[in-house]
């Protein structure tokens, strides 16, 4: 009976080794994972009030939009959030991580550059947090942004826009603020006293102290710069939430995922999450004019041929949409994880604005008209039966001077006269 107790000695060993083996690439798996998505910095704490509130908004059906292609065409209505669009998840995403790690202190002041969204995300949550907010705003930036901040109890300066490389570009700004607030803090006695508040130097960049006009009360707890281009808190805002609730609310049935850029995290955030899920999942990038993404994900450069060759434009973001489009790339957008990208145009985004309120009563900002615009490029390029989710960031109540005034919209040739959706090639 010897060749029976061999087989068996055999079967064992050839066990031992396949159950090596498995908890072997389990654990080479695992690294792998951990390298290619940023671990998560927070603890997750039960949220109350105000900022429970944010987040597990509605997945719509755009029903017009969805008849016209043939596919399911579904919005997050972001615009539904407490303070009125998706940066809401962004800020409480900073704010909260920020106090985790002690870089902000309760009673301190957040500060941000920030075309309007952003900016009013943060001023509707940070006194849900014990905290203040003071933004810096580009004066191009449509006038009602600045008086709901206003209306919030938040202090702002309106600024020229210039170049991110610009000392007084409105970001870099606003990155000085903080610096500012530290100083003061610390002269009266009120800082939060620990490694992070650095009175010389925010996220490597140095205060030109001296050379400031103090704007902080002497009872100012020190400033803290939200930084939402480069801080991944905005990433995990959307991939620790937004993606999965748009994975859930489809029960994981989509096709395909579209949404413009600003900072990058929103599309960052749900692709990388979509992604994980089912690697068949196809992300992609809405670009307005002026701005380089779209280049960067299709050739790989941030620049078109007539730019390289010097004749780029003096002011290059020549578009309407407020919040998307830009030059460069940022630490959110680079973990992306995008099949291809498609142009929009001022002229498509403001039709589509007024087709989508004629047609299915959403009254939309211009970078949810933009993001739909792209849904529809989605539908065309995939073909009818596809599930498309799509971004509605704002409503449109922050865009009533430029993107719904007509005055403003006739000076640019921009009034819009479609019928239907002609001016994307449907009827």
């Amino acid at each position: 009976m010897a060749p029976p107790l061999r087989t068996t000695s055999a079967i064992a060993t050839a066990l031992s080794i396949a159950l090596l083996s498995y908890l072997l690439c389990k654990k080479t798996r695992s690294k792998a994972s951990s390298k290619k998505t940023p671990k998560t910095l927070s603890v997750k704490k039960a949220r109350n009030g105000l900022v429970a509130a944010i987040g597990n908004t509605p997945l719509i059906r755009i029903n017009s939009l969805s008849d016209a292609t043939g596919c399911e065409i579904l919005g997050k209505a972001e615009f539904l959030n407490p303070g009125g669009s998706v940066k809401d998840r962004v800020a409480v995403k900073i704010i909260e991580e920020a106090l985790e790690s002690g870089a902000l202190a309760q009673g301190g002041i957040i500060t941000e550059g920030s075309a309007g969204s952003t900016a009013i995300s943060l001023a509707t949550v940070a006194p849900a947090f014990g905290c203040k907010c003071h933004v810096v705003i580009p004066d191009d930036a449509a006038i009602e942004k600045s008086q709901i901040l206003e209306a919030l109890g938040a202090t702002f300066e309106r600024v020229r826009p210039v170049s991110i490389t610009h000392k007084d570009h409105f970001v870099n700004i606003a990155r000085r603020r903080a610096l500012e607030a530290n100083q003061v803090a610390l002269k009266h006695g009120k800082g939060n006293q620990n490694e992070y508040l650095d009175v010389k130097q925010i996220n490597g960049y140095t205060s030109d102290s001296g050379k400031q006009d103090p704007i902080f009360y002497s009872d100012c707890k020190g400033g803290f710069f939200a930084d939402q281009f480069e801080n991944l808190a905005n990433f995990r805002a959307h991939y620790e939430g937004t993606g999965p609730e748009i994975w859930d609310q489809t029960g994981g049935k989509l096709d395909a995922f579209i949404a413009a850029a600003g900072t990058g995290g929103t599309v960052a955030g749900v692709s990388r999450f979509l992604k994980e899920k089912n690697a068949n999942v196809r992300c992609f990038l809405i670009d307005p004019p002026g701005s380089g993404l779209f280049n960067k994900v299709t050739r790989g450069v941030m620049y078109t041929r007539e730019e390289a060759e010097g004749r780029r434009l003096k002011n290059p973001f020549d578009t309407i949409t407020e919040g998307i489009g830009i030059n460069r790339l940022t630490e959110n957008f680079k973990l992306a994880e995008l099949d291809g990208a498609f142009r929009g145009t001022d002229l498509e985004a403001v039709e589509m604005s007024r087709y989508l309120l004629k047609n299915d009563g959403l009254f939309l900002g211009s970078s949810s008209a933009m993001n739909c615009v792209g849904a529809v490029r989605v539908a065309q390029a995939l073909g009818p039966g596809h599930t498309i989710v799509t971004i509605l960031c704002d409503s449109g109540m922050r865009h009533l001077s430029k993107f719904y005034d007509v005055g403003y919209l006739s000076k640019y040739g921009l009034m819009p006269s479609a019928v239907g959706l002609e001016f994307l090639g449907l009827k």
